[in-house]
């Protein structure tokens, strides 16, 4: 994990100041700054030194002092703007997953247990629909559709806040308002993803069905229920904690499209801002975080199959 995140930051560090990018000395210097000004923002912001000496003290203070450095922009620290948005990106990604779990198995159950009759074909059918269909376009109709101060079906507004976000607080200090004002993007969210789960699914239990131990659970006289739940699915859902966790690893580094369309701030957001800014320091924390998700739920995922595969324990 040390060595990939080492290796994360140094490449995201060289393509950064290779690619051909806007200054962040003339951004921050304002308009029609003068070439002093402009060298002076350089030397106090470190950018007069060589790549490798810049990366160097970066990952001195990085390792000493878990320090990620202050923006080029405003001068705020990126631990403290990465973390401030963490908790409403974690609270996206977790509420999404739940969504597309809740959704996406009981659907591709269903479909591969009803093979070929009308229920499989409408369940993919809409599983299609849902994959088809981009984030920020979903996501504007919803909006349109749902949100407070445009939505044109008011009985949604048992969930108050929709479209409203950012709300007062944080999950820990508002969670009512939060939770109700990130409703609509879980389930935005959640949309393609839960389409993806369930053709996963379904295809998996279908193999799984036909394999030659069902024949002889069935042949044994087992109840159809505890062969389908105990046996089929069982091995059919192992699969789907890979996906799980590479999937909640993406989303915990940021959702930019969803933050972006219901004005979310969260980390995706501020990776977003930062790009379009050329704020070094900004783009390398995020992006640090991002991959730091992605590696611990690969570890995690690991660890999950010695206890739902019986043959890793073996």
């Amino acid at each position: 994990m040390v060595v990939s995140l080492i290796v994360i930051s140094f490449l995201t560090f060289v393509i950064f100041y290779t690619l051909p990018a806007a200054d962040p000395a003339l951004l921050r210097a304002g308009k029609q700054p003068t070439p002093e000004l402009v060298a002076s923002i350089k030397e106090s912001l470190g950018l007069d030194k060589p790549w490798y000496v810049q990366y160097g003290t970066y990952m001195k203070d990085l390792v000493l002092h878990f320090d990620f450095g202050y923006s080029y922009q405003n001068n705020i620290s990126v631990r403290e703007q990465v973390f401030s948005r963490l908790p409403a990106t974690i609270t996206l990604a977790l509420g999404g997953a739940l969504v597309w779990l809740l959704v996406g198995i009981p659907v591709g159950i269903i479909s591969a247990l009803k093979r070929g009759r009308w229920q499989d074909r409408m369940a993919m059918g809409t599983a299609l629909v849902a994959i088809s269909a981009p984030v920020f376009f979903l996501g504007l109709v919803v909006l349109y559709l749902f949100s407070d101060n445009l939505g044109k079906l008011p009985f949604v507004s048992i969930f108050p806040g929709q479209g409203s976000y950012p709300v007062s607080g944080t999950i820990f200090s508002d969670p009512v308002g939060v939770i109700s004002a990130l409703i609509l993007p879980c389930f935005v969210l959640a949309a393609s993803f839960a389409a993806i789960y369930a053709r996963f699914v379904r295809a998996n239990l279908v193999e799984t069905m036909s394999e030659d131990y069902i024949r002889t659970a069935r042949a044994k006289g087992l109840p159809e229920r505890t062969v389908v739940f105990k046996h089929g699915v069982r091995s059919a859902i192992t699969p789907v904690v890979t996906l799980l966790g590479l999937d909640l690893g993406v989303l915990l580094s940021g959702a930019i499209l969803t933050e972006t369309v219901f004005n979310i701030p969260g980390v995706g957001r501020l990776a977003y801002d930062a790009v379009q800014k050329s704020d070094m320091p900004t783009v390398q924390g995020t992006v640090l975080l991002g991959a730091f998700f992605i590696i611990l739920m690969n570890l995690i995922v690991d660890i999950v199959y010695g206890f739902v595969d019986p043959r890793v324990r073996r």
